[in-house]
């Protein structure tokens, strides 16, 4: 197994207009590991996270997965070795909780028995209980719950790489700490190699190994977890003046 994951090679990514999104990236994600990407609104984060699965193609540089290049990758290949989940989940309403995690699993052409098997599997993994949830539809889900049959369905092809672009942010807080701990230990048990978007710089010091700062499409900092709070780097350190204010009553 490579002992890279995921590789960013000097990327760039600008718009027919002249506005460069990605500003010559270079990251490389251990096989394995967790790396948060913070960032203010518009600073590139969810333009390099869809970069991974193809959905958005380098303008220069490349863009490696296991260590062949993105652009190498028949589409549906590519996208069935990752697993991708987004804040509002996506799932289908028409679709049942059973029929949402194994949707991957049918498109690909596994029995049904087997997707049946292995929807449990992963929404087991997430917490829920197949037998009582497998019939019901998103509607009838809590938000928290919602999510879960996200994360869920985003494993069930077992795929090496997790993209999760601020998976918890429509979330109340409670609820978004009860699945930070869920997917914590997840991750313990699969090891992925995942990368997430995310706002959330408490979010990012729980779940990541790593955590990289982009400002205007470049990297600013990229720092184990533990040490970001003690970074004199001075992007790091407005992100988190301004996260961690002192609130007076």
């Amino acid at each position: 197994m490579p002992t890279v994951g995921v590789e960013f090679a000097k990327v760039s990514y600008t718009l027919p207009s002249g506005h460069s999104l990605l500003r010559d990236v270079s990251l490389r994600l251990e096989a394995g590991t967790t790396t948060a990407v913070l960032g203010r609104s518009g600073s590139g984060k969810t333009t390099l996270l869809r970069m991974v699965n193809g959905l958005v193609m380098p303008t220069s540089g490349e863009v490696l997965v296991q260590g062949r290049a993105t652009g190498a990758y028949d589409a549906v290949t590519l996208r069935r070795a990752i697993g991708y989940v987004i804040q509002e989940t996506g799932l289908f309403p028409h679709r049942t909780v059973e029929q949402n995690a194994g949707l991957a699993l049918e498109l690909a052409g596994r029995s049904r028995g087997e997707i049946a098997a292995r929807a449990a599997e992963v929404l087991g993994l997430t917490g829920l209980d197949f037998a009582e949830l497998r019939g019901r539809y998103p509607w009838q889900l809590s938000g928290g719950q919602r999510q879960r049959v996200g994360v869920a369905r985003a494993l069930a092809m077992d795929p090496a790489v997790l993209l999760m672009d601020e998976p918890f942010g429509a979330l109340d807080p409670l609820t978004r700490a009860e699945m930070q701990t869920m997917l914590r230990g997840l991750l313990e048990r699969v090891g992925k190699t995942v990368l997430l978007v995310t706002h959330d710089l408490d979010e990012a010091l729980y779940l990541a190994d790593r955590v990289v700062f982009l400002e205007a499409g470049a990297v600013v900092a990229d720092l184990p977890a533990g040490e970001v709070l003690r970074s004199d780097n001075p992007h790091v350190k407005n992100y988190v003046n301004a996260v961690h204010r002192a609130v007076s009553v």
